[in-house]
């Protein structure tokens, strides 16, 4: 009986909040995982949970079949892939999961063709606890689907193909982000007019509760924001105002009038500026508080 096909290995640059979960997701489908962290600190915890750590990019992608950029934003991701391209096996994809951006795939996909390197544009759905999960969903579009798509149901509940060459996924990426911001401020919104009226705002989210406009994700987010529990970051407030300037870009060039993204990304800046960036995205909650009611 032949023996069965090792399965593939993957290299992960990038330890962050999405990197650290989708590692562990990655090593509990029996998956060989080798990962790099600018920071390496960040990542040596990952060598208990069964990860190979190195000190340089250049060693992790070495003898890998999928190479798995998950940085913050695309100058990273191009100043690493140009670092390790020479260092990539031949037959080796590239998933390039960060989200990026239109103008950001289209960037990197001529950094691929000028190295010779299969690009898989593969932005993923969903944050951190997900991405432990292995619940992610992974949007993709590009060449060498039969090697990365182990690693893919590994990390995803479900994979949505997209096309056959990269851009389709990072453009469904900014649709999905834009979604995700809109409904976070309306439900910071809500909540804090709820307490501006003199309501409990906990029966804000009950009175929409089981209706057609409730979601977990609104119950999750509104409940965050109602009993201050925006420290611990799912998806990081300074990570959706970097993707609503994509986004913001993105939709004035194919001539969408972008007045709620623009009053998005005010509501979002703002709450950076009062120092939630590093908080989760429902740290948006503060730029809807009453005047009176700044943190």
């Amino acid at each position: 009986m032949p023996d069965s096909p090792s399965p593939a290995r993957i290299a992960l640059l990038g330890t962050g909040t999405m990197g650290v979960g989708m590692t562990h997701s990655l090593l509990r489908a029996g998956l060989p995982v080798t990962v790099w962290n600018r920071t390496r600190e960040k990542a040596e915890p990952l060598a208990a949970d069964g990860a190979t750590v190195t000190d340089s990019p250049e060693e992790a992608v070495r003898d890998a079949d999928v190479v798995i950029t998950m940085l913050f934003d695309v100058d990273a991701v191009a100043e690493v892939i140009e670092q390790v391209a020479p260092s990539m096996r031949d037959g080796a994809v590239w998933a390039q999961m960060a989200t990026v951006g239109r103008d950001g795939i289209a960037r990197l996909a001529g950094l691929a063709e000028q190295h010779g390197l299969r690009l898989v544009d593969s932005p993923v759905v969903g944050t951190k606890q997900p991405a432990e999960d292995g619940k992610l969903t992974i949007l993709a579009a590009g060449p060498g689907r039969e090697v990365v798509q182990p690693a893919f149901d590994a990390m995803g509940a479900k994979t949505v193909w997209l096309g056959d060459e990269p851009g389709p996924a990072s453009a469904m990426k900014l649709v999905a982000n834009s979604w995700v911001a809109t409904i976070t401020a309306g439900t910071a919104q809500g909540v804090e007019q709820a307490r501006a009226f003199g309501l409990d705002p906990a029966r804000f989210l009950e009175t929409v509760s089981g209706g057609a406009a409730d979601s977990p994700y609104l119950q999750a987010k509104g409940s965050a924001m109602i009993e201050g529990r925006t420290g611990d970051p799912q998806f990081a407030l300074d990570g959706v105002l970097k993707d609503l300037r994509l986004i913001r870009s993105a939709t004035a060039g194919a001539g969408v009038p972008t007045v709620l993204v623009d009053a998005l990304l005010a509501a979002y800046q703002q709450a950076h500026d009062e120092g939630h960036g590093g908080e989760d995205i429902a740290g948006v909650v503060s730029s809807f508080a009453p005047s009176g009611d700044r943190a």
